[in-house]
Formats: C-alpha cells, structure tokens, sequence
C-alpha cells in the first residue's frame, strides 16, 4: 500500500477496525541541555547593556555623595584629619564600597547564570564607577582649601558641602533623565538637600 507525505504528527496506522489512529511520541527534551541553553541565554543577555544604563543611572552617583559627606562627618568625630589623610580617606573610601557593590551585584548574577563572562564584569564595574566618581569633587576640594588658608575644620566643611552639593545635584539630574516633571524635580532636590541638613546637623553636635 502506497503511504502519502503529509504534514503535522506522524501519525501511526491502527492495528485493527475500530481502534483511533495514535500520534507519535514526540522526541524527549534533554533536561541539562535545556537548563544549558538557559543559562546561555541569560548570560548573554545579562552582557547586553540595556535601556536604563543607556539613559544614564545616577543612583551611584548620589549614593557616593552620601558617603563622602559621611566619611568627613565620621572624620571629625575623631579629630582633625591633616589634609592629605582626608583625601585618602574619602577615595579609599569610594574604592571599597565600590568594590563591595560589584562583588554584591556580580555573585548574585553568577548564583542566576552560572560562570560569568568578562564583558558582564567589566559592565557592573563601569556602572558602579560613579560611587568612586561622587569622591572626587570633596577630595579636590580638599586638595585645593590651602588656597583658601583653611584649617582641619574649615577644610572638613569645604570637603562636607562639596559632596552635599553633589548629593543635591546628582538627585536632581537622575530625575530629570527618568523623565519627572519639574515638580518631582523640585521634590527630589528637596529631600536631598534635607538629608544634606541632618548630616550637616549630624556634623555641628558631634563636633560641640
């Protein structure tokens, strides 16, 4: 008997009247294989920079302000610190709390996709960059106070407001480029700009 290629589940010939034609087994999925393929493709992805790297993340940027304006409360709790340490101290600073969120953010993605790739470290690397980035403005201005005639306290406070008005601005940036309006723009700065008080607050009865 002549058989006709059709499309569609093979379908197997009954072995006697009145018994239904039965559909083929389809193939079985290798599990492993499977997860394999997964986990490719979430890695692969996880290497694609997406939409909201691309508008620009200001998050570190205002975290890492924060921390600057703490590191120079935090040093003059414990005296006056020469201007070199306090440079030190706020970069130093920077580096291992950047480092902390990349380890973080990397052991996380490597518990989700398995082994990582170097483009998806040296990605987190660069989109935590702004913690050590926010340092810099307080340290140079650190560097520059003896142009000011400054001493410990009045180099601490220069330090201490140039990271709080990095804090203020950076917020504010990071909500015009989500698309606020200027009303939540107002509203970001002004709850920056209050914690920038309490810290400043924080600063004056530690230090009386």
């Amino acid at each position: 008997m002549a058989h006709r290629a059709v499309r569609g589940p093979v379908i197997v010939a009954p072995d006697g009247p009145g018994k239904a034609p039965e559909a083929a087994a389809e193939p079985e999925t290798d599990p492993e294989a499977a997860a394999a393929a997964a986990a490719a493709a979430a890695a692969e992805a996880a290497a694609e920079p997406d939409a909201h790297e691309a508008r620009g993340d200001y998050t570190g940027a205002v975290y890492g302000s924060l921390l600057a304006a703490s590191v120079v409360v935090g040093a003059g709790t414990l005296g006056s610190f020469p201007r070199l340490q306090l440079i030190a101290l706020l970069l130093g600073t920077g580096v291992v709390f950047w480092a902390a969120h990349v380890f973080a953010r990397l052991f996380g993605a490597r518990l989700l996709v398995g082994r990582l790739s170097w483009s998806v470290i040296r990605r987190v690397s660069r989109q935590e960059r702004p913690i050590i980035e926010a340092a810099v403005p307080p340290a140079v201005a650190a560097g520059i106070s003896p142009l000011f005639n400054l001493g410990p306290q009045g180099i601490a406070w220069l330090a201490l407001l140039v990271a709080l008005a990095g804090q203020v601005g950076w917020a504010t940036v990071a909500a015009r480029r989500a698309g606020a309006s200027r009303r939540l723009m107002v509203v970001a700065g002004a709850i920056n700009l209050l914690l920038g008080l309490l810290i400043v607050l924080l600063k004056v009865g530690l230090t009386h």
